[in-house]
Formats: structure tokens, sequence, C-alpha cells
């Protein structure tokens, strides 16, 4: 985990507090740098997001 946070820019902490919701909804960089860190595309993120029908706090975007 300290590796990959590490990688991303953030800390360990921080991470700890995304993977267990304490930070329900990170920013669009940290999610961008952790992408980046896992070697995982956007679109694979936006497409997952999508297939498992999460939305933003505020309901879906159209």
């Amino acid at each position: 985990m300290a590796e990959i946070a590490a990688a991303a820019g953030i800390s360990a902490e921080t991470l700890r507090k995304i993977e267990t919701g304490r930070i329900p909804t990170p920013a669009f960089f940290t999610v961008a740098a952790l992408a980046a860190a896992l070697g995982v595309s956007l679109d694979r993120i936006a497409e997952s997001c999508a297939t498992a029908g999460l939305t933003a706090p505020d309901g879906p975007r159209h």
C-alpha cells in the first residue's frame, strides 16, 4: 500500500481513508494519480463505475 501511495504522490493514510470510505469522493487528480500508479486507464475506471451503477453524489450525469 505504501508503495502505491508514494507512486501516486499521496500519503498511505490518505489511501487508507479512500479504501475504507472515510474519503468517499476523492479528488479527480487523486483518482488519476492512483490510476497511473496502478497502470489502470481512466477510461477503464469510468466504464467500471458505469457498469456498477455508480453515480456522482448529486445523481447521474448525462
